[in-house]
């Protein structure tokens, strides 16, 4: 049982105010604003959430930061010729030009050694000249001054030659006239592109050129084995135009001598057997 003392502690404030205090108030908050001198502090900013990205949309970057590498480019697809090949695409591509250069050579231009001085100056022994093979395949004609490759088999010997068309169907060619030169079709050739002081020959002819053959000589007259030392063969030393390999277009070999093989403008003063301009 409480004793009267005990009453009497229990029912006393927690702790007397002083005289002159005002009474502390009971909510707490109140308190906060009676107690503080300065101003009521501002609340705290909420954060702000970022927008989640659409999928299959790229962020942008963070100011300052640093832009992110690009993913590699996709890898080309290989071949499955060049995955065969050893070596892959340089092997596939070096076949594929030694492909090209056979098929030019054997179609379009083929490259054809001089070997004897016949054709000089124009022509040394180891040039390279480019032969066109297709000059006369398109219904084209060898015409005078052409310098011609052509299978001797049967007429030269088997072997493949270089001359100059002196003579084509229908032509007469004699050598000579009085100042030593050779004539077509009774016009005088003045032929500035064989050797100094060489004569255009020192064996006399007079010949028809008979239809579909070429009359051809060589540039270094004194040392050439042409129409000229064939005039009691079969054929009368004419060629078959369809003997004709192509006509000589450049000297490719060597690079100092690159250059084209010109037809003489002599020729084009040439009449035909008829009486018209032809050649």
């Amino acid at each position: 049982m409480d004793t009267a003392a005990q009453h009497s502690e229990r029912d006393r404030p927690a702790c007397s105010a002083d005289p002159g205090q005002p009474p502390e108030p009971a909510d707490p908050r109140a308190r906060s604003r009676s107690v503080s001198d300065g101003p009521e502090p501002e609340p705290e900013p909420e954060p702000v959430s970022e927008p989640t990205p659409e999928p299959g949309s790229v962020p942008a970057p963070e100011p300052g930061s640093a832009p992110e590498p690009e993913p590699d480019a996709q890898p080309r697809p290989r071949s499955a010729l060049a995955e065969w090949l050893p070596g892959g695409r340089i092997t596939l591509t070096t076949l594929l030009g030694l492909l090209f250069l056979l098929l030019l050579s054997n179609f379009v231009l083929k490259p054809f050694e001089i070997p004897s001085t016949s054709m000089e100056p124009g022509l040394r022994v180891g040039d390279r000249v480019l032969v066109n093979k297709l000059a006369y395949r398109l219904g084209a004609e060898p015409r005078r001054g052409d310098v011609v490759v052509f299978d001797g088999t049967g007429y030269f010997g088997a072997a493949d030659y270089i001359k100059r068309v002196v003579g084509t169907e229908g032509d007469r060619v004699v050598c000579c006239d009085r100042q030593g030169r050779i004539e077509v079709n009774g016009r005088a050739v003045d032929e500035d592109y064989l050797p100094t002081d060489e004569a255009p020959s020192q064996v006399p002819f007079d010949v028809v050129v008979p239809p579909g053959r070429l009359f051809l000589l060589g540039d270094h007259r004194s040392g050439s084995r042409d129409s000229r030392d064939h005039l009691g063969s079969p054929g009368g030393g004419m060629i078959p135009v369809d003997a004709v390999v192509g006509r000589a277009e450049w000297i490719a070999w060597p690079f100092d001598r690159l250059t084209g093989v010109d037809r003489p403008e002599t020729f084009g003063r040439v009449p035909d057997p008829t009486g018209g301009a032809h050649g």
